[in-house]
């Protein structure tokens, strides 16, 4: 908020309450400070995001590699106590859906990875093409 020279405080009035804002000016330095303040917490949360995903797809790989030991493990069981094929047709679907929903995930980094590397090109673009308005 910003209050120009001569002007007095608008003041909001409700029901319960008074409110009175006060618009302050900010200069160019107080501007671009908080700007870069902004943007250094942006880059901080896309890098939070970007390890998470990291390690939910090294718990969905290690549960991927659980799924492949145990489907292994039923298929020599099975040969040795002739348990039913409907039990392996449903172990194989279950393991290519893992499969699928872990190339998803990989997918989804990727691409929030290359939107984040995107976002802060254009960042640095529009900082360093359009002046800052004058205050």
């Amino acid at each position: 908020m910003v209050i120009k020279a001569g002007t007095t405080p608008r003041i909001k009035t409700s029901k319960k309450k008074t409110v009175v804002h006060k618009e302050k000016t900010v200069d160019k330095s107080e501007f671009e400070q908080t700007l870069l303040d902004n943007f250094v917490n942006l880059q901080k949360v896309l890098t939070n995001i970007a390890v998470k995903f990291d390690t939910l797809s090294d718990q969905i790989s290690k549960l991927l590699q659980l799924f492949e030991i145990s489907a292994k493990s039923f298929a020599e069981k099975s040969s040795e106590s002739e348990i039913e094929g409907e039990s392996l047709d449903k172990l194989d679907t279950l393991l290519e859906q893992n499969k699928t929903i872990a190339k998803g995930i990989m997918l989804m980094e990727e691409r929030m990875r290359t939107r984040s590397i995107l976002g802060n090109q254009r960042v640095n673009e529009i900082i360093m093409s359009k002046p800052l308005p004058k205050v």
